[in-house]
């Protein structure tokens, strides 16, 4: 997650692995236009705390009970 970014929305692992499978087979010969195109079905929501205090952000409890991962 970038350092002064509040809030990230990020693949889960899962679909980076996906990304090496694409890559994969591009470097066998596969044309890109060819590959099916898939977009990650799950995210990973993670919250900064430290740089929503810079700001003077609060995150209500409930948003931060929602999150994956809360970096302070």
């Amino acid at each position: 997650m970038p350092h002064n970014s509040i809030v990230s929305l990020l693949p889960q692992q899962s679909s980076l692995n996906l990304d090496k499978t694409y890559v994969g087979k591009i470097l066998k010969g596969a044309k890109p236009a060819d590959l099916r195109v898939e977009q990650p079905i799950k995210f990973e929501f993670i919250i900064n705390l430290k740089a929503a205090k810079q700001i003077g952000l609060t995150i209500p409890p409930n948003v931060l009970g929602r999150a994956d991962r809360v970096n302070k």
